[in-house]
């Protein structure tokens, strides 16, 4: 079930480390072996070489391993991860490990799928035009019958139209799928396409003019045909994300690159991307074409998150640096897929994402470095023998533990910013 995918999902989580954590444990299994030996050399030199009273150079070594304990440094990082983690998916995301969450705070360029991403893919019929005596009703007929064995969201709009009009559907053959163009089938022997404009391109033919000025308009558009000759064409219309061009302009604020990917056209796409404010938009890409924007794009900027709805994007969200699904609570395919899945068609998460990321890896600095910080003034301190052992054990360790714990434990509270 898609909660036992969730739940195995978490625990997996907690035990894929991020760099940070990787490094701070490949520090204390040097670390802690050299801080034992200092102790030794702390007690051994000043007793037998240079005379000095053992008892006062063996209280000074026990401190000095006391205030050494790497137990603050090692936790520092872990607790800020499973925080930030746990802050997350409370707010409806789940992030498969700590790895991902840290290369949020590098990436530098985003990647958006436009379908049920930056709109909300909803898609409804707006117009349906006929030509060569067609009727728009049979355009509909013949449109629907295509799409039924159909899984794309242009698929649903149409049989949606066709059954509040009480189309009846066709009997159809030999359905095949032509990947990022259209489909083909037959009706009582005769061939019929629909598709986008670039499929009747290598039918080489001629694309009627009203398939034009529907995508000016920002338009998705499919052209219905049969071997010979044009049918039809039925536009439909998708809602932008009330909040994408806000979230667009956050993310050009923490500098962040943002371009669109889409298969659909290239006029649909300027005209989205002008309304939202992306930097650059790609149009008319097949699953294949979007892997290589994404790893031009990673080529350019390093890091680059891929943000899509874990399905029909789920190549490109394979090679992002952090794929991001949107919108996967019904689906246990794009839980498998991405690094990163939103429980919701919330774009905003996306703005909350970038904040929890980035506090995540300030809080982790704080730790590190507070825990650096008095690990060694105070052993300074202990081999000068300025500080007794209570002050070790309340300060040097058990006091900076608890400190570095209850620093972390700040993230299980960030909100979303409204």
């Amino acid at each position: 079930t898609v909660l036992s995918k969730i739940v195995k999902m978490v625990e997996e989580a907690e035990k894929k480390k991020s760099k940070t954590e990787k490094f701070i444990d490949k520090f204390a299994r040097y670390y802690t072996p050299a801080v034992i030996g200092l102790a030794f050399v702390t007690f051994l030199i000043p007793t037998f070489v240079l005379g000095y009273p053992w008892d006062v150079w063996f209280y000074r070594a026990l401190v000095l391993l006391v205030v050494s304990c790497p137990c603050a440094l090692a936790i520092s990082t872990p607790v800020a991860m499973v925080s930030a983690l746990t802050s997350a998916a409370r707010h409806g995301i789940l992030i498969k490990g700590a790895s991902y969450l840290e290369e949020l705070n590098r990436v530098k360029a985003i990647a958006f799928d436009k379908t049920g991403t930056l709109t909300k893919g909803k898609l409804e019929v707006t117009d349906i035009v006929g030509f060569n005596s067609h009727s728009s009703e049979e355009v509909l007929s013949i449109a629907a019958s295509l799409e039924s064995r159909s899984e794309h969201p242009i698929a649903k709009a149409v049989l949606k139209k066709a059954r509040s009009k009480n189309i009846q559907f066709k009997e159809i053959s030999g359905f095949r799928a032509i990947t990022g163009r259209g489909l083909e089938a037959q009706i009582n022997g005769r061939t019929y396409y629909a598709g986008a404009g670039s499929l009747f391109d290598d039918l080489s033919m001629e694309i009627p003019k009203e398939l034009s000025q529907f995508e000016m308009q920002g338009k998705t558009s499919i052209f219905i045909s049969d071997k010979n000759r044009a049918i039809g064409v039925i536009a439909l219309g998708d809602m932008v994300r009330d909040k994408a061009p806000l979230i667009v302009s956050h993310l050009k604020k923490l500098r962040i690159r943002t371009e669109m990917i889409t298969g659909d056209n290239k006029r649909v796409a300027e005209s989205l991307a002008g309304k939202i404010g992306i930097d650059a938009y790609h149009a008319q890409l097949l699953p294949d074409d979007k892997v290589k924007v994404v790893e031009e794009l990673t080529g350019r900027f390093g890091s680059v998150a891929m943000v899509g709805d874990g399905v029909n994007d789920a190549p490109a969200l394979a090679v992002a640096s952090v794929g991001i699904a949107m919108g996967t609570i019904g689906s246990d395919v794009a839980i498998e897929t991405a690094d990163i899945a939103l429980m919701h068609d919330d774009l905003s998460k996306i703005d909350y994402l970038m904040f929890l990321s980035r506090k995540t890896m300030r809080v982790v600095k704080q730790n590190v470095s507070l825990s650096i910080l008095i690990k060694g003034s105070f052993t300074v301190l202990a081999l000068l023998g300025l500080i007794n052992l209570w002050v070790a054990v309340a300060i040097g360790d058990m006091g900076l533990s608890l400190a570095v714990i209850l620093n972390a434990m700040r993230l299980t509270k960030v909100k979303q910013v409204n």
